[in-house]
């Protein structure tokens, strides 16, 4: 056996499909074995690989042991004179593993080899061709010196930015999304060092080859996409701690004395100082649009006040000083919490969310309004003028928002992008019911033929004219067809065309297609698989505050509400449950729940079939109840079921 290929997946079904494909092409002319080890992912990656890739040697994970178990498993299995580790948000070229093996059959003293990284954009990837860390490396790439100075050898040596991207080099550590590495050589130096969970591994089996007397090189005679940010975030607090704790496990184990103890606090420091400007980061993506709304309401609010006062009162002074500085950041904080709970704020372009949200607040205000004391009560009037103004403001800042950004005034839907698909007509018909299909709004150009074209009707041009179109149709998207065209070429005219365009790949035969602009975003995915609206982050969130408010006025209303229950232990034991997070009250009938691949969800007190004791409740009608209940999910759901089955609200966990 010449090579074993390892992927390990987690939750990126999508992608490791289209790696296991690109896999499949790249093997052709080699004696290749591929492992998949799953870390019990929840999206079926395993009936995928089972069904689609049957060859593919599984391993399935009950738990998820981390990156580094993960690999070494499958490593301790393999019989390949060569081991690639290879991340399952990639795509590797027809001819990369032949290009990698001869490489590394030439140059006896390599222990690893890397190659040529670009991300879903077409964008060189950096971390290609990597340095050791130092105490001044690190200190130059957390304060920023690397990205001042790209191409310095002082300032840039974590990424090596002095080495010419599209030659070959001796390096010294690969990136882990893509490793081949000579068994021979792990059998002298190690496995992957089972204490790094994710992240750092690289870097400590790269140090440990260099120490071992041998070489890493980067390979740029041949490309891999790897679309980063599929299976972590790479903008997320979880990702800073965790990158450079790794960095501190690997410090404290191969740096001693005073030069260990400079790079750990380094290292500390980074984690807060990037910790800092992550945080600040995405609070201003944010509350960027609160604040404005806050800020446009004051105004108006300022202005109302002062009108009232004077065309009503006869007195411009006739409210006092507190309105401004009580109620109305009273009003504006009840406002502006509800448009949040409203999804407002989620879907930033809604009025009618944004327009429901002002209108609650309205009602809770006029609720509120009752309690305060005599001195914070001014006329009913501003409260009602103060919404009027709310709504107009706030709808009128998003319809500028939405004319500077798409030329036009149809808030309501964005201009669809110029689409053009790369590949037959057969493929591209396919693809194109594909997106009706997933109920994407394109504007589809044309086809774009794979090879030579004389069919002028169907094709726009032939590939090699592919350029000359994108500029002529003013194109803000490609789909190319993985079963027509090679991914060599794929990559080529990403490289070419760069990266104002969303480029997107459809694998042969399957129903979904992939892209990624953004290395700190999920990819972009079209697709016709069921979208449930529990697993979204509004759902969930709304879910989780539901049980809380719910739990608090079962709390404030207990000496009444216990009366009604059956089980008054196992109630007030629920709602500290609840509280704390480890139950809701209403989920999945359990028994069938985990059968059929729903989202997952805490254990919950009450389910759908709760209220429901006159129907003949069987297995189907069960797994449709909670089939429904997943995929249309609102809190009202919630709410109707509690009131159903309040009396079984002590329950005990179902």
């Amino acid at each position: 056996m010449k090579l074993s290929v390892i992927i390990v997946n987690y939750n990126v079904k999508y992608f490791l499909e289209q790696a296991l494909l690109s896999v499949q092409k790249a093997s052709v002319n080699l004696s290749v074995e591929v492992f998949v080890v799953d870390n019990n992912s929840v999206d079926e990656s395993v009936s995928m690989v089972r069904e689609k890739f049957p060859e593919v040697k599984l391993i399935v994970n009950q738990h998820n042991p981390g990156f580094s178990i993960a690999n070494n498993q499958a490593i301790k299995e393999s019989k390949g004179e060569y081991i690639l580790l290879l991340n399952p948000d990639t795509v590797v070229e027809e001819d990369t593993f032949e290009k990698c093996v001869a490489f590394m059959d030439g140059h006896p003293k390599a222990g690893g080899l890397g190659v040529k990284m670009i991300d879903g954009s077409g964008n060189f990837l950096p971390e290609s061709k990597r340095g050791f860390p130092s105490p001044f490396v690190a200190f130059s790439k957390t304060f920023g010196l690397s990205k001042l100075f790209p191409k310095s050898k002082r300032f840039n040596h974590y990424h090596l930015g002095y080495l010419d991207e599209n030659e070959n080099h001796e390096v010294e550590v690969l990136a882990g999304a893509f490793m081949m590495l000579r068994k021979s050589v792990l059998d002298k130096v190690g496995l992957l060092d089972e204490t790094f969970f994710m992240y750092g591994e690289d870097i400590d089996l790269s140090y440990r080859i260099v120490k071992g007397g041998y070489k890493n090189y980067y390979l740029a005679d041949t490309t891999i996409i790897h679309y980063k940010g599929e299976s972590t975030k790479k903008g997320s607090l979880n990702y800073v701690r965790t990158f450079y704790n790794a960095m501190i496990i690997f410090a404290k184990k191969h740096f001693k004395g005073e030069q260990a103890r400079l790079f750990v606090l380094m290292l500390q420091v980074a984690i807060y100082f990037r910790a800092f400007l992550t945080l600040v980061s995405n609070s201003l993506r944010k509350l960027y649009l609160p604040v404005l709304d806050g800020a446009i309401i004051f105004i108006g609010m300022y202005f109302i006040k002062d009108f009232w006062a004077t065309h009503y009162f006869n007195d411009p002074n006739y409210y006092k000083p507190s309105f401004l500085y009580f109620n109305v950041p009273l009003y504006i904080g009840i406002w502006l919490v509800s448009v949040y709970f409203s999804g407002g704020y989620d879907k930033q372009r809604n009025i009618r969310l944004l327009v429901r949200g002002l209108m609650v607040g309205t009602v809770l205000l006029a609720a509120i309004y009752g309690f305060l004391d005599l001195q914070y009560r001014p006329s009913r009037v501003l409260i009602i003028l103060g919404m009027v103004w709310a709504i107009l403001s706030t709808a009128g800042l998003r319809v500028l928002m939405h004319f500077l950004e798409y030329g036009n005034f149809d808030i309501g839907s964005q201009k669809p992008k110029n689409l053009i698909i790369v590949g037959s007509k057969k493929e591209s018909e396919r693809v194109l019911n594909l997106i009706y299909a997933a109920q994407v709004q394109k504007n589809f150009i044309g086809a774009v033929a794979p090879k030579g074209v004389d069919d002028t009707k169907t094709y726009l041009s032939s590939l090699e004219q592919l350029d000359e179109v994108v500029s002529i149709y003013k194109i803000d998207e490609l789909i190319f067809c993985s079963k027509d065209i090679s991914s060599q070429a794929i990559m080529y005219w990403m490289t070419k065309l760069g990266a104002t365009i969303d480029y997107k790949i459809v694998p042969k035969e399957s129903l979904s297609i992939i892209g990624s602009s953004s290395k700190n975003t999920a990819g972009e995915l079209y697709t016709i698989d069921i979208q449930f609206n529990i697993a979204h982050y509004m759902g969930q969130r709304n879910k989780r505050i539901l049980d809380i408010l719910l739990s608090l006025l079962f709390v404030i209303l207990l000496p009444i509400v216990i009366f009604f229950v059956e089980n008054k232990v196992g109630f007030i034991k629920n709602i500290l449950s609840v509280l704390l997070g480890n139950k809701s009250w209403v989920a999945y009938e359990r028994s069938q729940a985990q059968q059929h691949n729903l989202p997952p969800i805490k254990a919950g007190v009450l389910s759908p079939i709760d209220g429901l004791t006159a129907m003949n409740i069987n297995e189907p009608t069960i797994q449709r109840l909670n089939f429904l209940y997943a995929k249309d999910y609102m809190t009202s759901n919630d709410l109707d079921i509690i009131w159903k089955g309040f009396k079984h609200l002590g329950r005990n966990q179902k």
